[in-house]
């Protein structure tokens, strides 16, 4: 284990969880189940100030893909609650979202996202209603938190970070997980983007039936009056029996990708509007008023978010997509497909009647330039029958050359 590492675990172990005020937590907190992942020997990143593991060192990448497509993992995230409570949550929640907030029942999620007076996007995240006047928006990476501050000004409501953290169980043996480390089994009814509070080994934890891989999964929420890693190892002996591990953020972000799942920040930003990034249907005219509705009604709404694929290279990021020459998109996100057998990648393209079908030389990252085309998203699953838990075969191993 290298030198780096070893300070880190120093830092979990000398700080207790929920406390401490060092400088290295305020600035890049580490999950309170960061052990877990330690002997891979990962390297982290920066998200939302706290750390996430990218990539390990000493494990087989694709092994681990296919871990998460045929069995089971768990991925310590970065994603940040933002609590919003009090008598006008609700109405300020309806003001900075795009679609309907008062149509989310309590123990219902929802994705939304947030955008700015000129359209630009914001954030994107997924809204959990834990009472008729109690929220968790479970956000991405970036500044909402600010933002939202600035917006309740005035208003009945508490907007505040509730110090809980974020950890997805994913794959197809993912529920057999559930059901095992769950104190009374498998919450009825479970489906998918509900939220459950469930016992495991005597403390209380919510769950909800989501996840950021396209299979089939569940995340639970630590709070922070909980002993995190009782229930961490608690959930990890239970899925022993199905093969589970823990995975970095380079394993799933080839299949997320695969999903169509985009990243605030990277996939779309400020200077994109939600057609722009394929979230037309997210725009809901029929409610009420809210942040950026005036500029979206006037925007184009033609999409400009495609897949590409790439049958013999992983597309390089930035101006990579050609056609005669000339430069007629951006590659935001790229990773090799084990299950497809090519590249795959997001591209925003300059012009709108680039749609799938159409062709581009692509600069990718073996130095070489390959010919890809646009495609629509999700790569595959278009009815999402795999995170919904209508799909039960598992996918097959193809023959890597």
């Amino acid at each position: 284990m290298s030198e780096a590492l070893t300070d880190i675990e120093f830092v979990v172990k000398a700080v207790p969880f929920g406390g401490g005020a060092t400088e290295f937590q305020q600035s890049m907190a580490p999950h309170p189940l960061i052990y877990q992942e330690l002997p891979y020997d990962p390297k982290f990143g920066v998200y939302n100030n706290r750390l996430r593991s990218l990539a390990y060192a000493n494990t087989d990448t694709r092994a681990l893909y296919w871990r998460l497509r045929r069995q089971v993992m768990v991925s310590h995230t970065g994603e940040l609650p933002i609590e919003i409570r009090g008598n006008d949550a609700e109405a300020l929640l309806e003001r900075v979202f795009t679609r309907s907030v008062a149509k989310v029942r309590v123990g219902r999620c929802s994705y939304q996202i947030a955008c700015y007076p000129d359209g630009g996007t914001i954030m994107d995240g997924v809204l959990m209603r834990l009472d008729a006047n109690r929220f968790w928006y479970v956000q991405g990476d970036g500044e909402f938190y600010s933002w939202l501050r600035a917006q309740g000004a005035g208003l009945d409501v508490e907007i505040f970070n509730p110090h809980v953290w974020v950890s997805q169980i994913q794959g197809p043996r993912s529920m057999d997980v559930l059901e095992a480390v769950a104190d009374d089994g498998m919450p009825e009814p479970f489906r998918y983007f509900d939220m459950a509070e469930i016992r495991i080994g005597g403390q209380r934890v919510i769950i909800t039936r989501t996840g950021f891989t396209n299979e089939l999964g569940w995340e639970f929420y630590l709070e922070s009056d909980v002993d995190a890693a009782a229930i961490g190892d608690h959930i990890m002996f239970a899925g022993e029996e199905w093969g589970i591990h823990t995975t970095p953020a380079e394993v799933t972000n080839a299949r997320r990708i695969e999903g169509g799942l985009l990243f605030s920040g990277t996939d779309f930003n400020q200077d994109t509007t939600p057609f722009d990034a394929g979230f037309g249907a997210l725009v809901d005219f029929n409610k009420g008023d809210f942040i950026g509705r005036s500029a979206l009604e006037t925007a184009d709404r033609r999409n400009r978010t495609w897949g590409l694929k790439v049958d013999a290279g992983i597309a390089c990021h930035g101006e990579a997509v050609y056609i005669d020459g000339n430069h007629v998109g951006r590659v935001t996100s790229s990773a090799w497909s084990p299950t497809m057998q090519c590249g795959v990648a997001f591209v925003r393209v300059d012009d709108p009647d680039h749609g799938p079908g159409t062709v581009f030389d692509v600069a990718c990252m073996d130095g070489q330039t390959h010919t890809g085309e646009l495609c629509e998203l999700p790569f595959y699953d278009k009815a999402g029958d795999i995170p919904r838990g209508r799909a039960t075969e598992l996918p097959e191993v193809p023959n890597e050359v």
